[in-house]
């Protein structure tokens, strides 16, 4: 009985991490300092406080140690001042660059996707979810089974060791493949499941919102629906997809919430999520949800269009829905700055945007309010056009309310 309060205590304690990140060819230093601010922000959502961030500048990351080795020497006697836990990598290293680092370090060595796989086995609430994480987790551990489990028994828990990891220390390569038949087996299932729940929908439009992570779709989503969901100033706070109805001048239709996307998600965790974002495959309309106060919504913008066309999904309907655009004002409009010239400002910015979108943009604040009338009119003249092509016996029902 002592013995498991001690490991309680082991996973629950706030772990000290670095973070490690490159400037190269491909990569500026603005866009370094991002990503590893997004990092932080990721380390705390797993449960972690950063205590340093190291960065170097290299052509290509280094084949054994990912950064020169007195770049490594550098990390090393912080890491020992500092009893530091971890060190977190910005961009996924190989199963050889994470054994050497780990043997000079001697500390536990994570990437950017191993501690979003950490993150989403955190959040994962239902069957679905729990199975895509852990056979993402078991994908990204193949490779690395070498030395894995030698250094699981060591490390006893943490981030980084929840999930797959930690219950599979005695699974040797057969096994771990094995299991990830059964986990893609038991998905294909679930999954089936999930297309005849769709199909019994089929009388109703349907609607996704989409977007990067932490933009705000939660918040949206219980404005639009007037439902308590769960939001939370967190990365990746929703894991399951939310369904629920809405009814906009007596049109019915279903919206949903997905998980939201991030730079350099992993390859496997896209391909496993892939039945969770069938409900924004089968969508007829995508609310694509963008943080407008970020000082970089425009690659995350694009980071979600990127991903939406690796999921054959770019030529949905879309409406740019650009949110917290009280928090836009807040940051960029000095408190001195004239109204009119404020208002001119937001009038440039929104004709940009509304050209880039073909005029399918709306500028709100799903948090205050603000210009959500706007969206639900915008919102309903789609649905209804919609609605009615599809459903034209009802035209005169949804015309006796107008």
């Amino acid at each position: 009985m002592p013995k498991e309060r001690t490991h309680q205590i082991e996973d629950t304690r706030i772990e000290k991490a670095v973070l490690v990140g490159l400037v190269t060819r491909n990569q500026s230093e603005n866009q370094l300092k991002e990503y590893l601010d997004e990092l932080e922000f990721l380390a705390e959502t797993a449960g972690a406080k950063t205590e340093e961030k190291f960065w170097q500048k290299l052509d290509h990351p280094e084949k054994r140690t990912y950064v020169g080795s007195g770049k490594l020497r550098e990390i090393k006697t912080f890491v020992d001042a500092h009893a530091i836990d971890m060190v977190i990598f910005d961009d996924e290293i190989s199963p050889s660059q994470q054994r050497n680092i780990e043997k000079e370090l001697k500390c536990k060595v994570l990437d950017r996707s191993m501690l979003i796989l950490d993150i989403f086995a955190q959040r994962a609430k239902s069957q679905q979810a729990k199975t895509q994480v852990e056979l993402a987790q078991l994908q990204y551990l193949l490779p690395r089974l070498k030395g894995m489990w030698d250094h699981l028994d060591r490390v006893k828990g943490g981030i980084g060791m929840k999930g797959a990891g930690e219950k599979e220390i005695e699974t040797d390569r057969r096994v771990a493949t094995q299991n990830i038949a059964k986990l893609k087996a038991k998905l294909a299932t679930i999954d089936k499941q999930n297309q005849t729940q769709r199909k019994n929908r089929d009388g109703m439009i349907r609607v996704s919102l989409v977007g990067y992570t932490n933009v705000g779709k939660s918040t949206l989503m219980r404005a639009l629906s007037k439902e308590n969901v769960f939001a939370e100033n967190k990365l990746f706070a929703t894991l399951d997809t939310t369904v629920r109805k809405v009814v906009l001048n007596h049109v019915p239709f279903l919206l949903s919430d997905t998980v939201g996307f991030i730079r350099k998600l992993p390859h496997h965790l896209v391909e496993s999520f892939k039945s969770t974002l069938d409900e924004a495959l089968e969508s007829d309309v995508l609310l694509h949800v963008v943080d407008i106060a970020h000082p970089n919504f425009e690659e995350q913008l694009n980071v979600v269009n990127e991903t939406l066309h690796h999921l054959k999904a770019e030529n949905k309907s879309q409406i740019v829905i650009f949110n917290k655009i009280d928090l836009f004002k807040e940051r960029k409009f000095d408190d001195h700055l004239p109204e009119e010239v404020q208002e001119e400002l937001l009038k440039e910015l929104k004709q940009t945007w509304m050209a880039k979108s073909n005029n399918n943009a709306v500028f709100i604040s799903a948090e205050t309010g603000e210009n959500l009338g706007e969206l639900r009119s915008f919102l309903y003249q789609k649905i209804k056009k919609l609605y009615l092509k599809r459903y034209p016996y009802k035209a005169s029902y949804i015309e006796s309310y107008e």
